[in-house]
């Protein structure tokens, strides 16, 4: 887990919390609570909002492990912090929390001050404190809900267990780790049958990760549909699992009934969106593979099908062919094998005006993936604008290119408008095969290509964020250079890099 720069952070809970001539919190039936008995509690600090779908999409989650610490006989505490824009919608949604708020009435100026004390940048973020008001993690939504009540008391010795945990079950991966859950030990077919997850073993198993309502899954499962039918009458050893990324169940089974293939169920949620997190699914569709032996061989292979279709048998050995080719492709490539697709040669500057990919030859390029929905994005940007406009005062054989996939044009056009950058257009083709590019990172990622047309960084973002324009051309020499001017008296920032809730080392 990333380094916290909040860690070890002492707050006095009575004057974090209380406002002006109130000493107490609220549970959501009126009663009162006063702040000075959380003394002596682990305490956790939610932050969170009514109009916020990952919110209320944890908020589940977060209540299984309160109620079972509290049960355990844990000294433990959660004290609501609301984003919400009014009382109304506060009410109704801490309606359904079992712990303590800040009253809505009169903190809104409060609220805004203790998410600003501890950089919450997104929702929700579950700050911890030990018993002393020590902060012990900047956010523990992810442990929450990775391990639930087994990250308690959130210490940093019982966070290094946690992460042991997972990296020792990553290594162990078997089918029934990542298909199974607690109650369940099988797949289901769109009739409704169920098949055992141990009937699976010896195969190869496609994880395919989809949603009906993006229309480059709906461009894509005909495809699949095709490849796998063709594959079961060669009697090939090879299965589809759809793990749904649909929201209600009306929309799963309109896009399930049509899939010759196995799905796990809509009702285990948990499930899905745990292997959506697991094998970091950044786009859809995506389609993971997993080898006979039970073990991830491939993080993405919706090219696999797009190139191999009905030539894909056998799937063993026609595989470890696009692997070599991919790597092949790897060696080989070059900015325009990169940004090029047909008649697809160009991209664009805000003012909607072409510019040929050939023009970027032996330049060095960085792929900028972001989103207007992320305010992590948001945060960066204006890191990455004034970089940019360093660099290109210093060396004109630069340029960022945009890699954005937004739902509307109106929406890509707004968010576009603010960059001096070029973009590879709304709705280009392009796009999917390249955010596969960004390797399922969180956003904003930066891949940085050099001059001869090969990646010489798959993240130059936290370049930027720790030495900015000087980062520049991004190579691996030039980083350690950086790091040797850096580390020479300056031990604190020494390859760390800080960028609201998470630092992580370059």
């Amino acid at each position: 887990m990333a380094a916290d720069k909040h860690s070890g952070q002492r707050h006095d809970l009575q004057s974090l919390l209380a406002g002006d001539g109130r000493d107490f919190l609220v549970r959501s039936n009126g009663d009162q609570v006063k702040i000075h008995d959380l003394k002596g509690k682990t305490t956790a600090l939610f932050f969170s909002a009514s109009w916020c779908p990952p919110c209320r999409k944890f908020n589940p989650k977060l209540t299984a492990a309160y109620s079972e610490l509290l049960s355990q006989g844990q000294i433990f505490e959660i004290v609501f912090i609301s984003r919400d824009r009014s009382e109304e919608q506060f009410n109704d949604y801490f309606s359904g929390m079992p712990w303590l708020a800040i009253p809505f009435k009169g903190s809104s100026d409060l609220c805004k001050i203790i998410t600003e004390l501890f950089d919450v940048e997104e929702i929700p973020t579950l700050v911890i404190l030990d018993s002393d008001g020590n902060v012990l993690t900047g956010d523990a939504v992810q442990l929450v809900k990775d391990h639930g009540i087994a990250a308690y008391p959130f210490s940093p010795e019982k966070i290094s267990k946690c992460v042991e945990v997972k990296e020792a079950a990553r290594r162990n991966q078997t089918l029934e780790s990542l298909l199974a859950s607690p109650s369940r030990d099988y797949l289901v077919s769109n009739d409704g049958s169920k098949v055992l997850i141990s009937d699976l073993h010896g195969k190869i198993i496609l994880m395919y990760f989809a949603s009906k309502h993006y229309k480059q899954c709906s461009d894509f499962t005909p495809k699949l549909i095709k490849m796998y039918k063709q594959l079961k009458e060669k009697k090939d050893s090879v299965e589809v699992v759809l793990v749904s990324l649909a929201s209600v169940k009306i929309s799963f089974e309109e896009e399930f009934k049509e899939m010759p293939w196995l799905a796990i169920p809509f009702e285990d949620e948990n499930r899905r969106d745990d292997l959506a997190y697991y094998f970091e699914v950044l786009s859809i569709p995506s389609l993971v593979v997993i080898g006979q032996q039970g073990k991830t061989i491939h993080p993405n292979a919706v090219d696999f099908v797009e190139e191999y279709g009905l030539d894909a048998y056998p799937v063993s050995e026609k595989f470890v062919e696009f692997v070599e080719k991919e790597k092949e492709r790897s060696e080989a490539q070059t900015i325009e094998t990169l940004l090029t697709a047909g008649e697809l040669d160009y991209v664009i500057r805000t003012d909607g005006n072409k510019v040929p990919v050939s023009e970027l030859n032996g330049k060095t390029i960085l792929l900028y993936f972001s989103a207007s929905n992320s305010h992590r994005c948001q945060k960066f940007q204006p890191k990455l604008i004034e970089a940019y406009h360093k660099i290109k005062e210093r060396d004109d054989r630069f340029e960022v290119v945009l890699v954005c996939h937004e739902h509307a044009q109106k929406t890509f056009d707004e968010f576009f408008a603010a960059m001096p950058w070029l973009a590879v257009p709304h709705e280009d083709k392009r796009i999917y095969s390249l955010l596969r590019k960004s390797a399922g990172r969180s956003l904003p990622v930066l891949l940085a290509v050099g001059p001869g047309g090969r990646t010489v960084c798959n993240d130059a973002k936290e370049l930027i964020v720790l030495y900015g324009a000087d980062a520049y051309p991004f190579t691996v020499e030039r980083v350690k250079e950086l790091e040797a001017m850096t580390c020479d008296g300056e031990e604190a920032a020494c390859g760390v890099v800080c960028e609201g809730d998470d630092c992580c080392r370059v």
